[in-house]
């Protein structure tokens, strides 16, 4: 027999949209909630069940921040591991290109405290578990294009 303990332990999945601008920045969202409670956080949340993971991103970015987007690619894959908060999430992290809409932040009060757009080389320090391979995907390939 399964206890809700347990259950709570279960890996959940994921899934988070790294978003730039002309300027190239990426949009990140302060975190209001757990999980990753207090930190900034590429837009994304929790796939619902039997809901594909591409139209769960598009749900989630238009729920967040209003934007319309479409998806160029999987970015990486993220896996966040706390068993003393219960917590095991792997997520898929996704490219996307706005198609319509102006970033803002559509949980005011409520999941996210701010949303803002961060020059890669201008990020703030306390990111998102699941936020950092994105990032760090991001800086591998600028260093690559950069060395070649």
């Amino acid at each position: 027999m399964t206890t809700n303990a347990n259950t709570a332990a279960l890996p959940r999945l994921g899934v988070g949209a790294v978003i730039r601008n002309e300027h190239d920045e990426i949009l990140l969202v302060w975190r209001n909630r757990h999980p990753e409670k207090d930190t900034w956080s590429i837009p994304g949340g929790k796939v619902d069940p039997y809901e594909p993971l591409e139209a769960s991103i598009i749900r989630e970015v238009k729920e967040e921040v209003n934007l319309d987007v479409e998806i160029t690619g999987l970015l990486c894959m993220a896996e966040t591991i706390r068993p003393d908060e219960a917590e095991h999430w792997v997520s898929a992290i996704y490219e996307v290109q706005v198609q319509a809409g102006t970033a803002r932040n559509m949980e005011e009060g409520g999941a996210i405290g701010a949303v803002k757009w961060f020059s890669l080389a201008e990020l703030p320090a306390n990111l998102a578990c699941f936020t950092v391979p994105a990032i760090e995907q991001l800086q591998k390939r600028t260093e690559q294009t950069s060395c070649s």
